[in-house]
């Protein structure tokens, strides 16, 4: 009987010893399927950054509502005067360093136009570049923006918070 129990014992051993393991362990950390983030009633901040300008030279009005998106610049443009022709569209253009570069597309007389404009940013205001232009079809723009001299149009900083209030002939 002895020799029965100790074969019994030399077999289940050898048959533990040949039994392989189909473990496998995994050393990646364990990707949450989700992750919750904490409710907060702070109003989440915009990166756009608005700016208006106006000038008023007699009874001619000129207003410039700009939003600045990291770089790109959009907005919109009036030209509103008194006894001539008046335009109003859109604007989109880049900043480089104080130097805004526009594209102005417009309504006046029934057409739709375009016109390049180039603005400095100087002490808070906005001055107009002046300098030769040239045309192609309805495209209008500069022969040379390394010319431009910054003496045209100098709109003053305003409040947006009412566009068509600011806008009124003063």
């Amino acid at each position: 009987m002895k020799n029965l129990i100790l074969s019994a014992l030399i077999i289940l051993t050898a048959a533990s010893c040949e039994k392989k393991s189909t473990e496998t362990v995994d050393t990646q950390p364990a990707t949450p399927d989700s992750i919750t983030v904490p409710e907060s009633n702070e109003p989440v901040e915009s990166s756009t950054l608005q700016s208006c300008y106006m000038e008023v030279t007699g009874k001619d009005t000129l207003f410039v509502s700009l939003d600045d998106n990291l770089g790109t610049i959009t907005g919109k443009m009036r030209y509103k005067n008194f006894e001539k022709d008046s335009s109003f569209g859109d604007v989109m253009g880049t900043q480089n360093g104080d130097t805004i570069k526009l594209n102005y597309t417009f309504e006046a007389e029934g057409t739709t136009s375009d016109r390049e404009i180039y603005f400095l940013r100087k002490d808070g205001n906005l001055i107009e570049g002046i300098g030769e232009h040239k045309t192609e079809g309805s495209r209008d723009f500069y022969a040379n923006p390394a010319q431009l001299k910054y003496e045209g149009h100098t709109l003053k900083s305003i409040d947006c918070t009412n566009f068509e209030k600011n806008f009124k002939v003063k």
